[in-house]
């Protein structure tokens, strides 16, 4: 009887093995769907406030809309509803279509209630749009 050593064939690995990679995947697919939840939840957002400088304008055409945080609406200083809004704004639209609006809201107003702003000068065909800022203090 012939006697073989014992000797190990040296062969290169043809494929690779993707399970390990796989399941790394799905682990690292499945921390990221819990922790992305909580981390939209926890911004703390300081606004509004610029450092930008505002470039020039022809004062005749600016008109303001101020909301404080009691969601009070001043079109010009006068105290107005958000439909009666609209339909000033569609008016001055027509008579000066280049017309533009400073938006001057509370710091503290719910985001919902600048949305309904923005919304009604989109309605009334207002593109020229400024949300005015303080400058941030340094």
């Amino acid at each position: 009887m012939r006697r073989y050593s014992q000797r190990q064939n040296l062969s290169t690995l043809s494929e690779i093995n993707v399970t390990p990679l796989l399941d790394l995947a799905f682990v690292l697919l499945i921390i990221f769907m819990i922790t992305t939840p909580l981390l939209e939840s926890s911004m703390n957002l300081v606004i509004p406030s610029s450092s930008a400088k505002n470039p020039a304008i022809n004062k005749s055409h600016v008109q303001t809309v101020s909301i404080d945080r009691t969601s009070t609406i001043r079109f010009n200083n006068r105290v107005v509803g958000l439909e009666t809004l609209t339909a000033q704004l569609t008016e001055l639209k027509q008579a000066n279509p280049d017309v533009a609006i400073v938006i001057r809201p509370d710091r503290d107003l719910p985001v919902q209630k600048l949305i309904g702003v923005m919304d009604a000068l989109q309605g009334a065909g207002i593109t020229k749009i400024g949300i005015a800022t303080r400058a941030a203090s340094k």
